[in-house]
């Protein structure tokens, strides 16, 4: 048996944040970034629209960039004291993450971050309080996902959470947020959504339920990314929209080993999770193809790419994703985004060994030993194709 599991609601497209006006509840508890959703207002709107429901709320705000374990349970003990009945978040894949696993420890105080690790071992949530989630960014896509991604940078790991019981209840995809984002986070966030959607399309999961999802989000974002990191107001709201059709077929499908390593790398050389995954990317594609290769020709085919077999269609498909990432002004390899070549010898063993670890790894279409993900990683750093 398997499982498909989305959101109750998703309300999608101009003013759909004004649906916050309509909540049923007493108390709300708001969670928030690093002020860019205060500084174009939207946060004021957040918090109007919950007064004009009869909902008192609450503030936590500056949740950083790669949220910490610290930040999640002084976040939950805010919350044991305010005791919401609705958590409320905006702005970008941070601080809804934060508030998701707040959200595990504000109805489990005595539960541990030890715990919340193991993938899909979560106790029942929902025992106190409903999940809003708003996004701002159109990548993560974490506002229908059972995701959260926290970073213990006491063992300097980035430990990604699984657990359906994290789906938010409502999700509100408003294409307005998504006209603040600067060029850089555009293309960050927008590579990110591309490796959700190609790898939700290959991973061990996938099924005629996230199939259509994945792929029709990898259309769209060919379509529209570049076309959104230029600034193009509409492509950025198809650009909003193909980032939460690929979250809700990662969440099924689940992911793979690009996400493995960016999770990895960024907790141990702050590579920005979006741009580790569009340098990974055809690395990853090109140690696959052995197991999945009539998959990734799928969607070359889908995008009309040329090719007459198997092995050409997917070099078409990797050289679209490196162009895109010319275009976007991300780096090609680990090198070239720059990390020093000591500090990535001296850290390379850490970094395969937890990315071997990590959540995505079991869903991988291709097994792979710790000495490949080493060597995967050299590859990403030399530029080297991988051939093995």
């Amino acid at each position: 048996m398997s499982r498909f599991t989305l959101p109750r609601d998703i309300y999608f497209g101009e003013n759909s944040l004004e649906e916050l006006k309509k909540l049923d509840g007493k108390k709300a508890i708001i969670v928030v970034g690093g002020g860019s959703m205060k500084r174009f207002g939207f946060l004021d709107k957040v918090e109007e629209y919950l007064k004009e429901a009869g909902i008192e709320t609450r503030l936590i705000e500056g949740v950083e960039p790669d949220p910490s374990v610290d930040t999640v349970m002084n976040g939950a003990k805010v919350m044991r004291e305010f005791e919401p009945d609705w958590i409320v978040s905006i702005g970008g894949g941070s601080p809804i993450d934060a508030a998701k696993a707040m959200w595990i420890f504000y109805e489990y105080p005595d539960f541990t971050f030890e715990k919340a690790v193991v993938p899909f071992g979560l106790p029942k949530l929902r025992q106190k309080a409903r999940f809003v989630a708003i996004p701002s960014t159109s990548g993560t896509a974490t506002e229908v996902t059972s995701f959260s991604v926290i970073t213990d940078y006491k063992s300097k790991i980035k430990y990604p959470l699984a657990d359906f019981n994290l789906t938010p209840d409502i999700a509100i995809v408003d294409p307005a947020l998504a006209q603040t984002m600067p060029k850089k986070l555009t293309a960050h966030t927008g590579m990110d959504a591309l490796t959700h959607a190609i790898e939700a399309y290959v991973a061990g999961l996938h099924s005629d339920f996230s199939d259509p999802l994945a792929i029709h989000a990898i259309v769209m974002i060919n379509k529209y990314l570049l076309k959104s990191y230029e600034g193009d107001k509409e492509a950025r709201g198809h650009m909003h929209i193909a980032q939460c059709l690929a979250g809700m077929a990662f969440s099924n499908a689940l992911l793979g080993i690009t996400h493995s390593m960016a999770h990895k790398t960024g907790a141990v050389f702050h590579i920005p999770h979006g741009c580790a995954n569009a340098i990974f990317l055809p690395y990853v594609i090109d140690f696959n193809k052995k197991s999945c290769s009539d998959r990734y020709a799928d969607i070359a085919r889908r995008l009309e790419l040329p090719g007459n077999n198997n092995d050409e269609l997917i070099d078409s498909l990797t050289s679209l994703i490196k162009d895109m990432n010319k275009k976007m002004e991300i780096p090609a390899t680990v090198k070239e985004y720059g990390i020093d070549e000591k500090e990535f010898k001296d850290n390379i063993d850490f970094v395969a060994h937890n990315a071997m670890l990590d959540a995505c790894t079991g869903a991988n279409p291709r097994a792979i030993t710790e000495a490949e993900m080493k060597k995967l990683f050299e590859c990403t750093y030399t530029g080297e194709k991988v051939k093995f």
